[in-house]
């Protein structure tokens, strides 16, 4: 039997008898796809995926290495390049994804860059939602300039503002939905025929939503980017990314000699962690959105809380968007203590089970102060542009019981 598998030599599909599975793979459902999709089975036909921890691969002759290295021949050269257990969990993305291609790469932030530096060259043009991952816009705003890119930020969820600003040509339109951190919804079918329209592609970081809650490409989106450090993972082990796609000049023209001859690359013990983590993703944001729902709810009535930011909620501004893009609210809970940042501080000093983390999407949940981490090199001006206050912090809500956490939150908060 065979299975398809992504490589980076050069040619994106090829065949490699190694696997139990065909193609019926793609007629299965989501949770088969999740826990058999891409596994590639050895000679000694393990249950569990294997971990290739190999750099390299021999070849029985020197005239095989010289095919292979041509490319006449498709198999495993260099693990920088592909490996076995990268592939499987590729495999298996990709089938979540619906896309014909994914890339992993070594962290989130790696697979941002890969996807834009990739295909950017001086004098091109991107336009970028300015709501980001600080990250995220650092590599917008302050890094692609000094290549001669020309970038412009605008407010995401102003419609009349992505019109005047793609109304002249454009090579990459990049936004996150939901924002990074007040889960701002944007609306991707309408981005994703406007940035059509200027020529460009899609770039949609999907990290809050995950492929269980929102599929970009599905909606219009060119290029869907991940951070599988958070939900894929999901338990705070490792770091990973992956570039997903359906676009074949993309990927063989830009990202396939990008990857090759830059490195980014995930270690196969990383991607055998992640691999392992999507058998339980779609369990695991389900439960996820629910214990934030209830968590959300508990926070809009509570007499220390100035707002509560969640998708779930009707009083988010775009809450009848985000349920037409979304079947669940996300694992993200934003809301402002009153007292500004004193108020903040000691609310989150006086937590006991909920833990002070920038991460997310982890089983734990995990709280932040946006202003002095994730965002902190940011003016005051651009925070207050971007609604990031003292008093705003960022709950990710994990698999504990609701009720528990709810309870911490609620003695936490009388300190504030």
């Amino acid at each position: 039997m065979t299975v398809r598998v992504i490589f980076w030599t050069g040619a994106p599909e090829m065949e490699v008898p190694m696997s139990d599975y065909t193609s019926q793979e793609k007629s299965w459902r989501t949770a088969t796809q999740l826990v058999r999709g891409g596994t590639a089975r050895s000679s000694f036909e393990e249950t569990s995926e294997a971990i290739f921890l190999t750099s390299g691969y021999v070849y029985p002759s020197a005239e095989e290495a010289e095919t292979a290295f041509k490319g006449d021949k498709k198999r495993y050269i260099y693990s920088r390049y592909a490996n076995p257990t990268l592939s499987m969990f590729e495999e298996r993305l990709a089938l979540l994804e619906g896309t014909r291609y994914c890339v992993s790469t070594s962290t989130g932030m790696s697979s941002v860059f890969a996807a834009l530096a990739s295909q950017l060259k001086s004098g091109d043009r991107v336009v970028a939602s300015r709501a980001l991952f600080g990250s995220c816009l650092y590599i917008i705003a302050d890094q692609l300039p000094k290549f001669g890119i020309e970038t412009e930020l605008v407010d995401g969820t102003d419609y009349a503002a992505w019109e005047k600003a793609l109304s002249k040509s454009a090579n990459v339109v990049f936004l996150e939905t939901p924002s990074n951190p007040c889960l701002e919804i944007i609306d991707i079918p309408k981005i994703a025929d406007l940035a059509h329209k200027a020529g460009a592609k899609l770039v949609v970081d999907n990290v809050f939503a995950t492929p269980v809650l929102q599929k970009p490409i599905d909606l219009g989106a060119d290029i869907v980017i991940y951070s599988a450090t958070k939900h894929i993972d999901g338990q705070g082990r490792t770091l990973g990314g992956a570039i997903l796609t359906n676009d074949d000049e993309f990927i063989e023209d830009h990202l396939t000699p990008w990857m090759r001859h830059t490195g980014p690359a995930l270690s196969p013990f990383n991607a055998w962690v992640l691999l392992k983590g999507l058998e339980t993703l779609t369990v695991r944001v389900r439960q996820h959105c629910e214990n934030a729902l209830k968590v959300a709810t508990f926070l809009e009535g509570h007499p220390k809380i100035e707002r509560t930011l969640y998708p779930g909620l009707e009083s988010h501004p775009q809450f009848a968007l985000a349920n037409e893009q979304m079947p669940g609210g996300s694992s993200l809970v934003a809301f402002k203590v009153k007292g500004g940042k004193p108020g903040a501080f000691a609310m989150l000093n006086g937590l006991n089970i909920i833990d002070i983390s920038n991460n997310l999407g982890d089983t734990k949940s995990l709280i932040t102060h946006p202003s002095t981490t994730t965002h902190q090199r940011l003016s005051d001006d651009e925070k207050s542009v971007l609604g990031i206050s003292d008093r705003l912090v960022r709950l990710s809500v994990g698999l504990e019981d609701a009720d528990d956490l709810i309870e911490d939150l609620d003695q936490a908060l009388s300190k504030a």
